[in-house]
């Protein structure tokens, strides 16, 4: 096997330690215009795997508005890559482009890699490694939202309502060595902003789009979990999340939830999508987070899937649920 020589370098331009990120990968022009960033390091944590995000530019002169996606699979699984096998990524990734904005699919820890904040931590340093780089990656830094479905509806719920002034609230780790012990004894507050990746920087969003998230895992705590298929061993995936019990831990439990943050906020507009049958996440919890919302003078639109399980199984028309969420992103982000 023929090895090529090592790059030239110049000591003098090294930084030690290297920085918490990579900067962009070259970007591979499709035939179709479309300008495809894959598998950029936004933040690395040492002994954890890198987390990774993927962008699509689409044809034309930009900068463009951008949507951040984020996959769900209880906060136990899921890839950037993947949507729900209900919704073809062809459909998703294609409606969010032909709509002239860039999509952004993260991934982020898991719970059993990390309890939370960990995964608010991640959404919130891709943020800021979008903006960071913005430039480079032909994204209008002022023009964000965010996208998620299940667990990556509420990861995305809380990132439209999280800000710097909510950094601290009672119930959890600070960010640093120790922040995969988030129910650490020693620790009195949980830093939701973090410092992973770019470590500071704004992280504020103009829209959010949350299909069937939770947003109270206190009142969740009672919603029976359906029965998993035999042979599936599957953690409870509210304490994994946490890394106890809601009943050991209500005071983090209140900290993971969107509602938590809603009065008193100033909240971009949300817009909630959730079957009305859905057995894992029940319906209600976005009926909650939307009267919280309304509450706190924010607009919000609630969509009722009809008769839809989770990730809107049973439902015959996902092409118009997925068009309908990009025509709100669009709208909100001022795409043209």
């Amino acid at each position: 096997m023929t090895q090529s020589p090592p790059s030239r370098f110049d000591i003098a331009d090294m930084t030690w330690p290297p920085p918490p990120y990579q900067p962009p990968v070259p970007a591979v022009t499709g035939a179709d215009g479309v300008r495809r960033f894959d598998g950029i390091t936004y933040a690395t944590t040492p002994g954890y795997r890198p987390r990774l995000l993927d962008v699509q530019v689409p044809a034309g002169d930009g900068p463009f508005p951008a949507v951040v996606w984020i996959h769900g699979g209880g906060w136990l699984d899921g890839d950037r890559r993947y949507p729900p096998p209900t919704v073809p990524a062809a459909l998703l990734h294609g409606a969010v482009l032909a709509a002239g904005l860039a999509l952004v699919s993260i991934d982020y820890r898991h719970s059993l890699e990390a309890p939370f904040p960990a995964q608010l931590h991640d959404v919130k340093a891709a943020i800021r490694y979008v903006r960071a780089f913005a430039g480079d990656l032909g994204i209008d830094p002022g023009r964000i939202g965010v996208w998620g479905e299940s667990a990556g509806g509420h990861l995305a719920a809380l990132a439209g309502l999280v800000g710097t002034a909510d950094a601290h609230r009672p119930g959890g780790a600070e960010d640093g060595g120790t922040e995969g012990t988030a129910c650490g004894a020693a620790a009195d507050h949980v830093a939701l902003e973090g410092t992973q990746g770019v470590g500071s920087g704004e992280t504020g969003v103009l829209a959010v789009v949350d299909w069937y998230g939770v947003s109270d895992l206190v009142a969740l705590a009672t919603h029976p979990m359906p029965p998993m298929p035999s042979g599936v061993e599957f953690p409870d995936p509210y304490e994994a999340l946490l890394g106890a019990s809601v009943a050991d831990r209500p005071d983090l439990a209140r900290a993971a939830s969107p509602v938590t943050y809603a009065e008193g906020s100033n909240p971009p507009p949300f817009l909630l999508v959730h079957g009305t049958r859905d057995g894992l996440v029940p319906y209600s919890q976005s009926e909650v987070l939307a009267a919280a919302l309304k509450g706190a003078g924010g607009e919000v639109t609630l969509q009722p899937v009809e008769g839809a399980d989770h990730i809107f199984l049973g439902s015959p028309d996902i092409t118009s649920i997925v068009g309908e969420s990009v025509a709100f992103l669009a709208r909100h982000l001022g795409a043209v």
